[in-house]
């Protein structure tokens, strides 16, 4: 491996530490159903979800081409405009870790390499084919997380109509663990390689790639580093995800993780980045909405769309600023 000049070197670590990042914030999403209805504890389940994030991210790497290459033009962008979009998604996605908000990084992603392009070369950095996929991505992730999650359920409750609560509580105890390790895979699947994309891209603009090949030791780390952030914990977002939206039955979170799983393995198998926290929301909404609307915490749901529809300007914005102020100062 060649030596890394100090620029390169930095620019890694933010996008390892944006890495970290999603794995704190994120990848709690994908255990906040089985931790809230009381199938594993919190230690077990974080646990469980470092090891499924981690295999996850070692299936492919369409996400990752999609991130390093078809969000905007490699040709047109440097080293600093990969730092500066980083920059932008630690700091939002710390305060919002610190509010307890469940945010996308997906979204913080796209945003921030998008406000960072646009200050370093403007509107023609950006590349229609990804933003196609990012878009696909939205309805993927709202309609069909919904969708998925209201018929999934409904067929849970055709399946085992006629039997006693207390059997099909025991028994989706088990099914539950199943599938909360499917979304937890699901998830490193697609949001860990999208950052394994990025550090690509700026191995590529640092000269030490040729062209845009995802290196093994690249993707090992990457998935490391995501690993690392989810065992640190995440409580206070399993706490909004699993318990604030409404409250789960086993059957319930088993529906949910199933339905958001499936759709992101569909979405990650295209290529298509994705927000794995609107999945899941959308998911639980769904499983919630089948016997009683009023299941659902709407004011919560409200918040946090207030929050997803934020993220882009926000991350946007603070790249944008970054990039504008450090290209002003050297």
């Amino acid at each position: 491996m060649p030596d890394f000049s100090v620029g390169l070197a930095i620019v890694l670590l933010l996008v390892l530490g944006a890495e970290f990042v999603n794995g704190w914030t994120d990848a709690p999403n994908a255990i906040a159903t089985v931790v809230s209805t009381r199938c594993l504890s919190p230690l077990q389940a974080v646990c469980m979800a470092s090891a499924l994030n981690l295999a996850g991210v070692l299936s492919g790497t369409a996400v990752a081409e999609t991130i390093g290459k078809d969000i905007i033009d490699p040709g047109a962008v440097d080293l600093l405009t990969v730092g500066g979009a980083m920059v932008g998604i630690v700091l939002w996605s710390t305060l919002a870790a610190g509010w307890g908000i469940p945010t996308s990084e997906s979204h913080a992603l796209v945003a921030g390499l998008t406000g960072a392009g646009l200050a370093s070369a403007g509107p023609q950095v950006l590349v229609w084919e990804g933003w196609r996929k990012v878009l696909f991505g939205l309805l993927l992730s709202s309609a069909l997380g919904f969708l998925a999650g209201a018929l999934v359920v409904t067929l849970v409750y055709w399946i085992f109509r006629g039997i006693q609560p207390g059997r099909i509580r025991g028994t989706f105890r088990v099914l539950q663990i199943f599938s909360s390790a499917f979304m937890a895979f699901s998830h490193g699947s697609n949001d860990g390689q999208k950052f394994m994309g990025t550090f690509t891209l700026a191995l590529v603009l640092g000269g030490h790639l040729g062209s845009f090949t995802i290196p093994w030791w690249v993707i090992s780390l990457c998935a490391s580093v995501m690993a690392l952030g989810t065992m640190t914990g995440g409580w206070r977002i399993m706490k909004t995800m699993g318990m604030k939206i409404s409250r789960l039955q086993t059957h319930q979170g088993f529906a949910a993780e199933m339905a958001a799983a499936s759709t992101i393995e569909l979405a990650t198998r295209m290529g298509v980045p994705l927000s794995t926290t609107h999945t899941i929301s959308t998911a639980i909404m769904g499983v919630c909405a089948v016997r009683k609307s009023s299941a659902v915490r709407w004011n919560v749901a409200v918040q946090l769309l207030n929050v997803w529809i934020l993220t882009f300007p926000a991350c946007g914005l603070i790249s944008w600023c970054v990039v504008k102020l450090f290209r002003f100062l050297f």
